[in-house]
């Protein structure tokens, strides 16, 4: 009823209501000059079927029906229109933080079965209200560690997302840590040599991503073992949770920091994202953000409230676990809704269909003279392909045939000039695929 506009007798019964006689009269403090006397100039009227048609035809003005091989920590995946229409609802989208457990009863259930369904999906035992998104989660991991274990030193993958490692640096600057990053070696996985090399019994937790920033999926129970040998935690980031769907939860991992835009959630330019902490009961007590959680009133009634919230707002300042003061309901509310309408079968068979695509696209661009696959590894959705010319200038052809191209790794990884990080999700249709191919052959064919 919220797109319906008023008809004359409910306006009526409004101004009577207010104790006005007309619209001119409720507006009869704003000077004459300023008030619109003339239609607006718009086309119509149009029926709704006409609206989003208009639309249509101006969305595609701007996109041009591009297709996308760019992932690098953003994903284009599908999405319910269930998903939009309940987190709309009123007393979702218009939602504070709930203090009061009394009156927010179903926020606080949803961010329960956020929690839940966190929990499921990375093999933790407990997990947060949501951060802001996967960097700040990943940051927050490491404090969080640093606080368990009392050490300053943090090893880092070179293999973690870039810009991920960027906001790890911001914090550490002005918080004590030292952080060390650790290559990757060959087959783009993290460096073990150079790891339990640089393990010590001042290192409070090697930080590393799967599947890492060129696609690899990175073999976690022997990092965990070096970790844990040292007395260090071992934080596992994920950016692509539907990986999730085939891959076997990182049960490994002290600490589990992931990205959750995958799931409901568009590209939207960058965000707004949900970040994940989970981790295992026994160190709830310095988990970032709050948690909310089940009870039951005095009659015996099945209820939720806030557990846990180690916050700045909530404690003395030096007690505090964190300074973000306040999570991503909504977005981990479409998360929610997302993954409950997808189910186990339905994340699985996405998560398959991402794999299958993934290595389709592989296996016609390496049938391109001159392309070749960087890391001889296992992979999701992404993967690191090394051209024989600019990646730049190659994705300056692929512009012109209405394809954005995949990464450009060499601004962020020097020693990895002409590779690029191609993603491809079940959004990508095969025949999509076949024309990426066709037209990364001509861009190469190019004359330099």
């Amino acid at each position: 009823m919220r797109y319906l506009p008023k008809s004359p007798a409910e306006r009526q019964d409004m101004l009577a209501a207010i104790g006005a006689k007309s619209i001119d009269e409720l507006f009869s403090s704003i000077p004459e000059r300023y008030r619109l006397r003339e239609a607006l100039n718009l086309p119509g009227p149009l029926s709704e079927t006409e609206v989003i048609d208009f639309f249509k035809a101006r969305a595609a003005e701007n996109s041009g029906g591009y297709t996308s091989f760019l992932g690098a920590g953003v994903y284009n995946h599908l999405r319910s229109v269930v998903t939009d229409a309940i987190i709309q609802r009123g007393e979702f989208l218009t939602s504070y933080t709930p203090y009061q457990a009394e009156i927010t009863q179903g926020t606080l259930q949803a961010i329960f079965e956020f929690q839940t369904l966190m929990c499921q999906l990375t093999g933790q035992e407990v997990a947060n209200a949501s951060m802001y998104d996967g960097s700040t989660a990943t940051t927050e991991a490491v404090l969080m560690a640093e606080r368990l274990t009392g050490r300053g030193r943090i090893l880092v993958a070179r293999s973690l997302h870039p810009e991920y490692r960027d906001v790890l640096k911001t914090y550490a600057k002005n918080s004590g840590l030292h952080v060390e990053e650790i290559g990757y070696g060959g087959n783009g996985t993290l460096d073990q040599t150079e790891l339990q090399a640089a393990l010590k019994d001042d290192v409070a937790a090697v930080v590393v991503q799967s599947p890492n920033f060129f696609g690899v999926i990175e073999t976690l129970r022997p990092l965990a073992n070096a970790a844990h040998a040292s007395g260090a935690l071992l934080v596992t980031a994920i950016t692509e949770g539907v990986s999730l769907g085939l891959m076997r939860p990182p049960g490994e991992a002290d600490i589990v920091a992931m990205e959750a835009q995958s799931f409901g959630l568009a590209p939207s330019y960058g965000g707004p994202f949900a970040g994940v902490v989970a981790s295992r009961d026994k160190f709830v007590r310095q988990m970032p953000g709050r948690l909310a959680g089940q009870t039951t009133d005095s009659e015996g009634r099945r209820g939720f409230v806030l557990t846990l919230a180690t916050r700045e707002q909530h404690i003395r300042r030096e007690k505090a676990t964190s300074n973000i003061c306040t999570n991503q309901a909504l977005c981990a509310l479409a998360a929610t809704v997302h993954l409950t309408l997808l189910g186990k079968e339905g994340l699985a068979e996405m998560a398959h269909q991402n794999l299958s695509k993934a290595q389709f696209a592989l296996s016609e661009l390496v049938k391109i003279p001159g392309v070749r696959h960087a890391f001889d590894a296992p992979f999701f959705n992404e993967f690191t392909i090394e051209l024989p010319r600019s990646v730049k200038i190659v994705n300056a052809h692929l512009q012109r045939e209405k394809i954005i191209g995949p990464f450009v790794l060499g601004t962020a990884y020097p020693e990895l000039t002409k590779h690029a990080l191609v993603c491809v999700t079940e959004t990508t249709t095969r025949a999509e695929i076949e024309r990426f191919a066709a037209a990364l052959r001509r861009a190469l064919e190019q004359p330099v």
